[in-house]
């Protein structure tokens, strides 16, 4: 890797990056994560990038695509003991930098490209339906639907809620990343799931029933640790303000269908530390 190449490309979107390399137990190495992580650090300058690699097992790094307007780049990594090709989209989202993982299914090769991999199947449905012109489907806010950081938000005019079932300062929320809250909420569906401290770090979305089950007949001494039985992936719908302190307020006058970006699915997450 030629880290001096690295930096100039960052520098080219505005952005500077560090390297680092693993000491001792840090936070940002999870037992499962290869030989790299990726974070968004602060210091006396500022917001950076920080790369850190564990010597023995460095990957190969290359920017593939970068929009210095934009202020983004596509970032290739292939992980040197399988050869695995995993992509991570950094960059400026309205107040901070970010790094979000690409789908591997998604062969994204352009920054463009890596934008439209982060869309859930509706949101690219609706910006159709809505004919959203391709040179705006990277704004936040088009007809078919409004962004906000992972979040988003396709508009149901239609729709009506009953009183009872709309929850007051909602939290939306991604694994253990800093959630943003809407003034109403109503949820539905999903699937039961079974939350722990103790697996929070391994399984910070919790269990499914089938997970739970088999952890049990591994371990059945976990049956007597602290448990939460709560819902996971449930439809959402939201209306009013919706905040965050990393971005803008967005201001919903009717109930919006909520979708969250495709990068949770991603075996790349693994790799980013940096959660919002």
């Amino acid at each position: 890797m030629d880290f001096a190449l690295l930096e100039r490309h960052f520098e080219k979107m505005g952005a500077r990056i560090k390297l680092e390399g693993r000491r001792g137990r840090s936070p940002l190495f999870r037992p499962n994560v290869g030989g790299f992580s990726i974070n968004i650090g602060n210091d006396k300058g500022g917001e950076h990038f920080i790369l850190r690699l564990r010597t023995d097992e460095a990957p190969e790094i290359q920017v593939v695509d970068v929009r210095p307007r934009e202020r983004h780049l596509l970032l290739l990594v292939r992980e040197a003991e399988a050869g695995a090709k995993q992509k991570f989209l950094c960059g400026h989202d309205e107040r901070d930098w970010f790094v979000a993982a690409i789908p591997e299914d998604s062969n994204a090769s352009t920054v463009r490209t890596a934008m439209e991999a982060l869309k859930p199947d509706a949101v690219r449905a609706a910006q159709v339906s809505k004919g959203v012109r391709f040179k705006d489907r990277t704004r936040r806010k088009t007809k078919a639907y409004l962004r906000q950081g992972e979040w988003f938000f396709l508009p149901v005019p239609e729709l009506e809620v009953p009183a009872f079932l709309v929850l007051r300062n909602e939290p939306l929320r991604r694994g253990r990343g800093k959630p943003h809250f809407a003034d109403e909420c109503c949820r539905w569906g999903g699937e039961t799931v079974y939350v722990s401290p103790r697996v929070g770090e391994s399984h910070p979305n919790g269990l499914t029933e089938k997970e739970y089950k088999e952890l049990l007949h591994d371990d059945p001494s976990a049956k007597s640790w602290p448990w939460s039985i709560l819902r996971r992936n449930m439809g959402a719908f939201v209306r009013g303000r919706v905040r965050h302190p990393d971005h803008g307020p967005l201001v919903l006058p009717w109930w919006h269908r909520v979708e969250m970006n495709t990068e949770g699915g991603c075996r790349a997450m693994r790799n980013v530390a940096f959660l919002d």
